[in-house]
This record gives structure tokens, C-alpha cells and sequence, in this order.
């Protein structure tokens, strides 16, 4: 049983008077820069292949990189990306 679904059972069984729920504040750390998002969508596909990836991780970076919303990279694709 949840956190929430006790207070509320307290409080329809006249165990608490009172009845509040709390949101939690959540904190996005993005782990993507504006460069490194920049980067990515300036990258050529013959550039990125001669650094040994392939095509597709390419294509889906660069859409992440264009949304807007944060994204992740893998460590080994980081360290390559801010190498260049």
C-alpha cells in the first residue's frame, strides 16, 4: 500500500482529521548542452561513420538534439562527440 493511499484510508477511517497530499518538486539536471546539441545536428553522416558509429544512431540523436526536451548520451558517444 502507498504512502497515499494510507493517509487516505486514515482519513475515511477517522484515524487522522486532516487529509493533505504533498507534490513532490521534481528537478530535471539536463545532461545535454546547447553545443553539444548544436554538434550533433551540424554533424555529417560521413564524419560520424568515419568515427565508427552508424548511420541510425546519427539519425536519432539528431532528432533528439532538435526537440528540445533533454536526452542522454552513452559515455563512450560523449567523450567522441566533445573530442571533435
Amino acid at each position: 500500500m502507498g504512502i497515499e493511499t494510507r493517509v487516505l484510508a486514515f482519513y475515511h477511517t477517522g484515524k487522522r482529521k486532516n487529509l493533505e497530499f504533498v507534490n513532490p518538486v521534481y528537478k530535471v539536471e539536463r545532461d545535454d548542452s546547447e553545443e553539444l546539441r548544436q554538434k550533433i545536428i551540424d554533424m555529417s553522416y560521413s564524419d560520424w561513420k568515419k568515427m565508427g558509429f552508424s548511420k541510425g544512431t546519427l539519425h536519432y540523436m539528431k532528432q533528439n538534439a532538435k526537440s528540445g526536451k533533454p536526452f542522454s548520451l552513452n559515455a563512450h558517444v560523449r567523450e567522441r562527440l566533445e573530442m571533435v
